[in-house]
């Protein structure tokens, strides 16, 4: 052990050497001190590359406190959208000279409580918490032990946590104006799990999209699904029975229209020349679809960086309330939407 810590000593005495600095101002720079000057730091970070010298992150935490990683506990990996989110939260990151510790919940308490104690014992410096329709008791022990917090989608701030939230409003209401111009007048709904808060916001951005745009939400065109591909499916199964069926469907995600697309291929019904079908999420799959999905796009890097810059403000403002910051979504229009037909047009 005694040679071990020798060998990491002489390692930073070399980039000292290398550097024109000293061992301290090394350490400072690998340890994110803002007393260096930034001139001297990218001096010690390029004399560091050149000696492939590997700072140890243990000894780091332990003398620090600081780990310089960040947690991320999402819902669901089985969902595309969440693994492209964490390659453009890792590079964000990595950016910033962090790491990322991942945990998942699968929809379960149990594992979130789980997932909390992970990231306690590797002592983070924050965490993300995608999985936000958990009660604040699941990760009541990050309060008591200061770990600043930014939630997705809770829409609501804490002393101590912040919250990143989805402008469903804005993306449903580009998409609804989109096919109010191609003659759409009955648009249905597929939502998320019904007794989730942020199903409801969903809901209430495409009542509110659909009243902005001048037309009227038929309650029977709506239905409750999983986020899934599965409940996608069998939602739209259930809207092909209304004697009157819509002319355009709008998902709460792009795997729940995946489902639309399955169930209204299966029925033969076309898309886009008998029912419109968008999305939102914009994962790179709903491009590639034989018949390409129409959706709002959230862009996986944008939200990275808002989710790191309002855990920097936690850090520096832990005795405040967090920032509620918002992402923007942005309609690609694709095949899966066109006028709509004849026979359904006043």
């Amino acid at each position: 052990m005694k040679h071990a810590r020798d060998g990491i000593r002489s390692n930073m005495r070399s980039v000292a050497l290398r550097a024109g600095v000293s061992s301290a101002t090394v350490s400072r720079v690998i340890n994110g001190s803002p007393e260096v000057k930034e001139e001297t730091a990218q001096r010690v970070r390029r004399a560091i590359q050149e000696l492939d010298f590997i700072p140890n992150p243990i000894a780091t935490t332990l003398k620090y406190g600081r780990s310089k990683t960040y947690g991320v506990i999402v819902p669901d990996l089985t969902n595309p959208f969440y693994p492209e989110f964490l390659l453009d939260f890792e590079q964000v990151l990595v950016e910033n000279d962090q790491e990322l510790l991942l945990a998942t919940t699968q929809s379960s308490e149990p594992k979130l409580i789980s997932s909390v104690r992970r990231m306690l014992m590797r002592q983070v410096d924050g965490v993300v918490l995608m999985a936000s329709e958990f009660d604040t008791r699941s990760i009541e022990p990050l309060f008591n032990r200061r770990i600043p917090i930014v939630t997705v989608d809770r829409r609501q701030a804490l002393t101590g946590a912040g919250d990143v939230g989805i402008d469903f409003e804005g993306g449903y209401r580009q998409a609804i104006l989109h096919l109010r111009d191609l003659g759409h007048k009955r648009i249905g709904f597929i939502g998320g799990v019904a007794e989730i808060r942020t199903s409801q916001i969903r809901l209430e951005a495409f009542q509110q999209a659909l009243l902005d745009a001048g037309l009227t939400y038929h309650s029977r065109f709506t239905r409750y699904g999983d986020y899934r591909v599965a409940g996608g499916e069998a939602a739209s199964r259930s809207l092909l029975m209304e004697p009157q069926r819509p002319t355009a469907i709008l998902t709460a995600n792009d795997l729940t229209a995946f489902g639309v697309l399955r169930a209204l291929h299966v029925a033969g019904v076309s898309v886009p020349s008998e029912m419109s079908v968008v999305g939102f999420d914009g994962i790179q799959l709903s491009r590639t679809m034989p018949t390409s999905l129409t959706t709002i796009s959230i862009s996986g890097r944008e939200l990275a960086q808002t989710c790191v810059k309002s855990m920097d403000y936690m850090r520096a403002n832990l005795t405040k309330r967090g920032l509620l910051l918002t992402v923007g979504g942005t309609l690609v229009v694709r095949e899966s939407t066109a006028v709509a037909p004849t026979r359904n047009r006043p």
